[in-house]
C-alpha cells in the first residue's frame, strides 16, 4: 500500500484545526493569558498520560491517547502564538483571528514536516508511536530548561523549534494510530 503523507498528515491537522475552532467558539481566545511556561505544562501532562497508558496498557479515564495527541497539537501551536505575538492580560483575539493564527502555524508546522521527512526518508514510519512520545517528553525537558534558562541557548534550537518538532511528532502518532485501526 502505497503511504500519502502529505494526505495523512492534512487529516489530522485538519481534526485538530476543528476541536480547536470548536474550543473557540466554546471558550473564546482565554488562553492568550496564558504564559508559554503553563502551556508547556499542559503538554507535558497530556504526553505523560499518554505514556502511562502506554505503559500500563489500559485507561480508567474513558478517552484513549488521540485526545491527547491532538492537545499536543493544539497547545504546541498555542505556544508558539503566544511566543509570535507574546502574553496578554485579557483576551485579545476573536475567533477568525486566532483560527487563522492556528492555521498559519500548523502550515508552517507542515512545511517543516515536508522538508525534513525529505532528508529523513519517512524515518518516523519505523518508528514505534511509545517512542515518539518520549521524543515528545524529551522535547518538553529541553523547553523547560530553555524557559528556565530565560529563553537563551547556547548552541541549540529555540523554543518554537521544539513546539513544532512536538506537533510534528504528534501527528506521525496519529498517522501511525489511524493507520493500524485501518489494518
Amino acid at each position: 500500500m502505497i503511504k500519502d503523507t502529505t494526505a495523512e498528515y492534512q487529516q489530522v491537522i485538519a481534526q485538530c484545526r476543528d476541536i480547536f475552532d470548536k474550543k473557540m467558539k466554546d471558550y473564546g481566545a482565554a488562553w492568550r493569558i496564558m504564559r508559554t511556561e503553563s502551556l508547556t505544562d499542559q503538554i507535558y501532562i497530556k504526553a505523560n498520560r499518554i505514556r502511562s497508558i502506554q505503559r500500563k496498557k489500559e485507561h480508567l479515564v474513558n478517552e484513549g491517547v488521540e485526545p491527547e495527541f491532538i492537545g499536543i497539537i493544539n497547545y504546541s501551536a498555542m505556544a508558539i502564538i503566544q511566543l509570535r505575538l507574546g502574553v496578554v492580560d485579557q483576551p485579545d483575539l476573536n475567533s477568525e483571528k486566532a483560527s487563522k493564527l492556528h492555521e498559519q502555524v500548523l502550515n508552517d508546522a507542515f512545511e517543516l514536516m515536508s522538508k525534513k521527512n525529505h532528508d529523513y526518508d519517512e524515518a518516523w514510519r519505523s518508528m514505534r508511536v511509545s517512542s515518539m512520545t518520549d521524543l515528545i517528553l524529551m522535547k518538553l525537558l529541553r523547553v523547560k530548561e530553555i524557559e528556565d534558562n530565560n529563553g537563551k541557548t547556547i548552541i541549540s534550537e529555540g523554543l518554537d523549534a521544539n513546539y513544532f518538532d512536538m506537533i510534528n511528532y504528534a501527528v506521525f502518532c496519529m498517522i501511525q494510530i489511524n493507520e493500524s485501526k485501518q489494518q
